[in-house]
């Protein structure tokens, strides 16, 4: 990484005249949280060179979830999903690979058995990470909470990257809130499934809006008294997730899952988020017993949102209940629901393409935090946010991954202003954009978007060959270029 050092020795001039606080003092970047994302920008912008100061408050000011003082600490699953590359899942793995991520080679190195799936022995990985942290010249590892991001600005650093997590302090969070407003920050996670547009029926679902009035923007899925009764006893019966104490609190003030409303009466939906009022179902040119609306989640209507469907069922439970509803009988899952912590902006209100903060540039936001949500998508935001401060502080234009690829698609997905009541998402093919020429085999149709993916980001790689990319781990590669044998649907819910 000479030519790195170089090219930000050259730089710092530039930069050291753009923030005048800093003003003569070499460029230092302050990274807040040592999680999945904190570690990965922190890696790359040391390897390039870059003075890094991170900021982790564990082991003196611990959360909830964590037990250790280790950096990138697993507080839930120890799998990072499939590695099939024409999974969407895979497919982000594959575009981490192409761009040397340091926490993906960890996770490889520490892999254990699961199928086709990476898991990782959760304890080798984090201590893995944490090794290689501490040993690196370029990065100061600071037992610290911070609790406000002037503390890093009075500590010179020129940018900051803030990595808390969804279980960020209670401070700092405050401190965000303040800098936001307290619309643009949630606590909590009450977000209802999001089903694939090709898996639904549309011979049983019909598009109409209230009274016909207005656009139509809304799926009907029609439930006759006896499907309403048979799903209603299902779903109340259906197994939970089992909260941790600090889920349970507030949590159902605001918004109560499907569930726990079916719960209370029998008719409770009906005159609730399903009901009819309004509604005539062609086929029968009847009103419905009750109605499930299917909410557009994208301009292309690629995905829909079931309307009202804050759950916290267990994703099989989902599956197997939600496919109850007329016209989802084989509907295919791009998010299930979920009801937890979960700290997050209101990420196409706050945020610009490369995760900056509108309110303040030189802050970046990587991780959870952002409202993508998962283990890889945590690496790839704090890969990213790394590429930007690199680019910021080199005088490289702004990096803004191609929406083909799958983070960059998240991405693009998660800035953009015309996305309405935002929850957090992983990558899917729901949010790409459509391929030039539809395919409607599934199989080969997702193997069609990973390609895709794939010949997007090597050129982008090429084109900007300023941001100095870490070596790809060609094993990986390698290891997936060719399919593992699952069928499309189990690679993207592994």
């Amino acid at each position: 990484m000479q030519a790195s050092a170089e090219k930000l020795a050259n730089a710092e001039t530039a930069t050291n005249a753009e923030t005048s606080a800093h003003k003569g003092a070499p460029a230092k970047v302050a990274v807040v949280g040592a999680g999945l994302a904190g570690s990965e920008a922190a890696w790359q912008l040391a390897e390039r060179g870059v003075s890094v100061k991170l900021y982790e408050m564990r082991p003196k000011q611990s959360s909830p979830a964590h037990k250790s003082e280790q950096c990138a600490e697993l507080v839930c699953s120890n799998s990072f999903k499939s590695l099939n590359p024409h999974s969407a899942a895979g497919c982000l793995k594959a575009e981490l690979a192409a761009m040397g991520s340091f926490v993906l080679r960890c996770a490889t190195k520490t892999q254990v058995p699961a199928g086709s799936a990476l898991a990782v022995d959760r304890e080798r990985f984090a201590a893995e990470v944490t090794a290689a942290l501490r040993a690196h010249p370029n990065i100061e590892l600071i037992t610290h909470e911070i609790q406000s991001l002037t503390e890093v600005q009075a500590d010179n650093c020129a940018y900051t990257i803030v990595a808390t997590g969804p279980l960020t302090s209670d401070a700092f969070a405050a401190h965000l809130a303040q800098i936001l407003g307290e619309s643009y920050l949630s606590f909590y996670d009450a977000a209802a499934p999001i089903v694939s547009a090709d898996s639904l029926d549309y011979q049983t679902l019909f598009a109409q809006s209230r009274y016909n009035k207005g656009s139509v923007d809304y799926l009907n899925a029609p439930f006759d008294q006896a499907s309403y009764d048979a799903f209603i006893g299902e779903l109340v019966a259906a197994e939970r997730v089992i909260k941790r104490d600090f889920e349970k609190k507030e949590l159902f003030a605001a918004c109560q899952p499907v569930e726990e409303v079916a719960r209370l009466s029998a008719d409770a939906l009906r005159f609730g988020a399903l009901k009819p009022v309004g509604l005539t179902n062609p086929a029968t040119e009847r009103r419905p017993w009750a109605a499930v609306q299917l909410r557009a989640e994208n301009s292309e209507r690629s995905a829909y949102n079931l309307v009202g469907f804050q759950t916290n069922l267990t994703f099989s439970e989902q599956e197997r209940v939600f496919r109850l509803i007329p016209g989802l009988e084989q509907a295919e899952f791009l998010r299930f629901g979920v009801m937890h912590r979960n700290t997050f902006v209101n990420a196409p209100l706050a945020l610009g393409h490369s995760f900056e903060l509108h309110k303040n540039p030189t802050v970046f936001l990587a991780g959870q935090l952002t409202g993508t949500e998962g283990y890889t998508e945590a690496i790839a935001s704090g890969l990213l946010a790394a590429l930007n401060v690199y680019a910021r502080l080199t005088g490289a234009a702004p990096v803004t991954l191609p929406p083909k690829t799958c983070f960059g698609a998240l991405v693009n997905y998660a800035t953009n202003p015309q996305t309405v009541d935002y929850q957090p998402m992983h990558v899917n093919f729901g949010i790409m954009p459509a391929l030039e020429t539809p395919i409607r085999n599934k199989r080969q149709r997702y193997e069609a978007y990973a390609e895709r993916s794939r010949l997007a980001l090597k050129e982008f790689i090429e084109q900007r060959s300023e941001l100095a990319f870490l070596p790809a781990f060609e094993f990986l590669v390698d290891e997936m270029a060719s399919p593992q044998g699952l069928s499309a649907n189990e690679a993207e819910h592994e």
